[in-house]
């Protein structure tokens, strides 16, 4: 062996040894350009809004199928496709993550997104397809309850939502509106208007984590006789207003602006949370678990009897995942859960009512004294 031939095999074997785990403390990181979900790589979202039903639809939609898993928490959840993404079973990825008002019949969203991907191509082919049959995307999707919120839901025969799903994924771009819009347009927050929220971080060794939520919880997302954000500690920017934690404090079974009569699958927190990093199942399944402590960061109380909770978690693949991996996963998972719920407090921070209704928004709130 020539001595450059025996640099070159040193050099190729020093590039195959993992890399040392980053040491505590680690560089902060901040917000992505955006402060949205789209940040990550390979994502786009789309949102469609019915203004008198007061309901709507918002769609993740990936470049690419990314990996794909769920973790389901809340006691009355609404869901379409999530088995599929278990990772002892096949399939383990998504064309599209579908968000939903309209209880039950907001799962029809997903069969006009599934439409729409057919129609263009993506989805899987199980053999030879017969001409001009479209292959099948796989489009787990999850629902939140805005039924008596005031809006018109007299449909019949004909709820709006698979219409709705093909406007939101026609819509997917880089960039979207957050409060009431989407999936987030008939949410409401414990006594507060909910919706549609956001966020990124972006590390210094450059991983990127996004979430996007539609807020429609039983429990409150502000203290106790105050506007200040349960999820204030992580809060980046002012993103949603900049008060500080000097009031988050509360007294045993003291909630706050919480529901007052919450029904069961009456109140749902969906979300779904995104990297860059290429992730097999079974870590982007420790992420969407660790990503719920977002929830329980940003809304007291969460994961009731009476809620809906859901959470997906993609993988764009776009970024090599850094050894040691399980070091890596722990910090996407946590990321997760801070930028999760700073998409909390900023969907009911930008909030705003319906026209003629009685529902307070976070704006209406008093200062705090």
């Amino acid at each position: 062996m020539t001595a450059a031939a025996g640099a070159q095999a040193a050099g190729a074997a020093s590039a195959a040894e993992p890399k040392p785990a980053p040491r505590f403390p680690l560089p902060p990181g901040k917000a992505g350009p955006r402060n949205l979900i789209t940040d990550v790589p390979g994502l786009k979202v789309g949102q469609a809004d019915d203004a008198k039903a007061r309901t709507g639809v918002t769609v993740i939609l990936p470049d690419e199928a990314a990996i794909a898993a769920v973790d389901v928490r809340g006691g009355g959840p609404g869901t379409r496709e999530t088995d599929a993404l278990a990772p002892e079973n096949l399939v383990h990825v998504a064309h599209a993550i579908c968000l939903s008002g309209g209880s039950v019949y907001g799962l029809g969203a997903a069969d006009g997104v599934c439409a729409w991907l057919g129609a263009q191509g993506r989805g899987y082919g199980m053999g030879t397809l017969p001409p001009g049959a479209p292959p099948s995307p796989i489009v787990p999707a999850a629902i939140l309850f805005d039924i008596p919120n005031g809006g018109d839901k007299a449909w019949g025969l004909d709820p709006p939502y698979r219409r709705l799903g093909i406007a939101a994924v026609e819509a997917a771009s880089d960039t979207f509106k957050l409060g009431t819009a989407g999936a987030g347009y008939g949410a409401r927050s414990g006594g507060l208007k909910g919706g549609l929220g956001s966020a990124s971080a972006v590390t210094a060794d450059g991983i990127t984590v996004g979430a996007i939520v539609a807020v429609n919880s039983a429990g409150s997302p502000v203290a106790p006789g105050t506007r200040q954000f349960w999820a204030a500690p992580f809060e980046l920017d002012n993103e949603f207003g900049g008060l500080g934690v000097d009031q988050l404090t509360a007294l045993p079974d003291e909630w706050g602006p919480a529901k007052a009569d919450p029904k069961a699958r009456q109140n749902t927190t969906i979300a779904s949370v995104a990297t860059d990093v290429k992730l097999e199942p079974g870590e982007i399944k420790r992420v969407a678990i660790m990503a719920q402590d977002g929830l329980a960061r940003a809304i007291r109380p969460i994961h009731a009897p009476f809620d809906g909770d859901v959470v997906f978690a993609l993988s764009t693949g776009k970024r090599e995942l850094a050894e040691p991996r399980a070091f890596t996963v722990a910090r996407i998972g946590a990321l997760a859960a801070d930028v999760l719920a700073r998409a909390i407090a900023r969907g009911v921070y930008e909030a705003t009512t319906w026209p003629g209704s009685s529902t307070k928004a976070w704006r209406d709130l008093p200062a705090n004294p």
